[in-house]
């Protein structure tokens, strides 16, 4: 029976002694892994003064934010219209564009069998735009300069292009991409003009045209229909154009439509019709088309003035580009014949005011570390 006793004891203590080293045991442990838990833990305190690390990123990993709005980049500046300025997403009234060429032309030859003249060849052209919104309301201002000439060898430098256009245009949004439209558009030109072909080497006594002989003023009110940037129609079914020709050696009867010698102002009142397409041929190709019709109420109705402008342009790069030009005209009062006129160069152009490609600063998210 003590025997039973003594081994229920010692069982007894055995079990309480394994317990107590078993728990001091896990105490250990819970302390070892609770001391590692505070070295490797983050400090949740630090966030509120976190240290800022510029950590070097790749172009393709970081976030691009824009400090502008970008539009999609087209191949050439698309042009100014009420279409194009009342979905435009800046908001803002006045908007400028100006367009700035210059073209070469070379030629130069040495013991050429097939024969040539040494010439070249400068055209300059200038193409400004100050456009006005507000609300419904849109005012166009344009003006178009354009100036060339060519120097052969043994002649005299000869005029290739002498062009000014100065034109406002106010409209008023009726829907629908319909406006009110009124304006007015004057023409004319720099320097005296020659026939080449009839006084190879001319004098001043030579001139055939000159600035303001003639000089042309179209004038009146009707509607415009502009259903996207690249389209418009202007309509004007009362509209006066009126012709100048100041140099008094050109007042002659027959030249410009003037009906007497001596005759320095010439009136019509007719209807007016222009007419501009853009087209998009390619990537960097782009055709613009412009086709003017006017017709005298007034006398012979039938007769209706044609002018044609087009501008082919082959660009390579942001300033480099290739133009092709076409200028047909057919006006009964001046000669009743096409007049017609083609140019090919290759030069620069700077473009300043609306860009439709953003440049901005890149501005990148990057992570923090804490020490």
């Amino acid at each position: 029976m003590m025997k039973r006793i003594f081994l229920l004891l010692f069982s007894v203590v055995s079990v309480y002694s394994f317990s107590q080293e078993e728990k001091t045991n896990r105490e250990i442990l819970d302390s070892i892994n609770h001391q590692h838990w505070k070295a490797v833990s983050l400090n949740l305190d630090s966030l509120a003064k976190p240290a800022i690390e510029d950590v070097p990123t790749k172009f393709q990993d970081t976030i691009f934010l824009p400090s502008t709005i970008q539009l999609p980049e087209p191949s050439q500046e698309l042009p100014i219209t009420p279409f194009s300025l009342n979905h435009f997403k800046e908001s803002k009234k006045w908007y400028f564009h100006g367009q700035n060429n210059i073209v070469f032309n070379q030629a130069s030859f040495s013991n050429w069998y097939s024969g040539g003249i040494n010439n070249i060849g400068v055209l300059g052209k200038i193409n400004y735009n100050l456009s006005y919104r507000n609300k419904k309301h849109f005012l166009e201002n344009i003006l178009e300069l354009k100036y060339g000439w060519i120097a052969s060898e043994g002649q005299a430098s000869r005029k290739t292009e002498d062009y000014i256009n100065l034109a406002l245009n106010y409209g008023y949004d009726v829907g629908k991409n319909f406006y009110i439209s009124s304006g007015f558009k004057f023409v004319s030109q720099f320097a005296p003009g020659f026939n080449y072909t009839e006084t190879p080497e001319p004098s001043y006594y030579d001139r055939i045209s000159n600035f303001l002989a003639p000089g042309y003023l179209n004038a009146g009110v009707g509607l415009s229909y502009n259903p996207n940037e690249n389209f418009q129609v202007i309509f004007r079914p009362v509209n006066g154009k009126f012709t100048f020709v100041m140099d008094p050696m050109l007042q002659k009867a027959g030249k410009y439509g003037l009906e007497r010698d001596g005759q320095s102002f010439r009136q019509e009142l007719g209807a007016m019709m222009n007419v501009i397409y853009r087209l998009k041929i390619y990537k960097d190709i782009v055709l613009d088309n412009q086709v003017n019709l006017f017709s005298n109420y007034i006398e012979h109705a039938e007769r209706v003035d044609i002018a044609y402008k087009g501008a082919l342009t082959l660009r390579f790069n942001k300033f480099i580009s290739t133009l092709v030009t076409l200028d047909l005209s057919y006006d009964h009062d001046q000669i009743r014949a096409l007049q017609r006129k083609q140019t090919l160069g290759i030069g620069f152009s700077y473009n300043l005011g609306v860009k439709k490609e953003a440049e901005s600063k890149k501005k990148v998210i990057k992570p923090y570390v804490v020490p």
